[in-house]
């Protein structure tokens, strides 16, 4: 493990794009694969009770879990071309900015806020609306049928993901140098990635409905006060 972490310290400062856009490439097929396997496990644990109600002893062997190589691979070119070098560049330019041009002092409460504030408001959005855009089209599925996807799956990732990164980014931009920065994102984008990725196979789940009928609730409310 020491001399994994210090292959990755060397290559991060000789290329440190090229270091996070194959991280990223990886970390997001794996993230991808997770996801699978989480959505075959909570369709299997029903398969099981749904078995067990009918006296069937055993599943059938199509339940067996069985990787979609071609979605992992989709994904994981998500991470290579836009989270590693975008994601990098990201990262780089908003502290350079916040220290620079606003002339923030880093680690102070300002700082750090100013930070994940442009953060959750700019990169994490246009992230969810490139990721679910992305997926739809590289899956085969056309254009009104992505748009659906989006409008059904951005919100609930937006509400339920944001809230999570807001910590994982004050932790970030609070205690861990400007320099492993990325590394820290990185790691956490595995998560992410999983996260992701489980949100858009989940399709129409109750959940999310109930984020979208309240979305839809609060438009209506506002145009009613309008």
């Amino acid at each position: 493990m020491l001399r994994l972490w210090k292959w990755y310290q060397k290559s991060l400062a000789v290329h440190p794009v090229k270091t996070q856009v194959i991280s990223s490439w990886f970390l997001w097929g794996l993230g991808d694969v997770t996801a699978q396997a989480i959505t075959h496990s909570s369709s299997s644990s029903s398969s099981v009770k749904n078995n067990k109600s009918n006296n069937n002893s055993f599943q059938d062997r199509d339940d067996e879990f069985k990787i979609n190589w071609r979605r992992a691979a989709v994904t994981s070119m998500f991470g290579f071309s836009f989270v590693g070098p975008i994601g990098h560049l990201w990262y780089e330019r908003l502290d350079r900015f916040m220290r620079l041009r606003l002339q923030l002092q880093p680690k102070t409460m300002k700082f750090v806020a100013a930070k994940v504030a442009a953060d959750g408001i700019i990169f994490g959005p246009i992230d969810l609306l490139l990721f679910f855009s992305y997926m739809g089209l590289a899956m085969g599925k056309s254009i009104p049928q992505v748009k659906e996807d989006v409008k059904r799956d951005f919100f609930p990732a937006l509400i339920v993901g944001g809230g999570t990164w807001m910590f994982v980014q004050m932790a970030n931009f609070r205690y861990i140098p400007v320099r492993y920065q990325l590394l820290y994102v990185n790691i956490f984008c595995l998560l992410d990635s999983s996260f992701l990725s489980w949100i858009e196979q989940q399709g129409d789940a109750s959940w999310k409905q109930w984020f979208i009928k309240s979305s839809e609730s609060l438009e209506n409310q506002k145009k009613l006060d309008q």
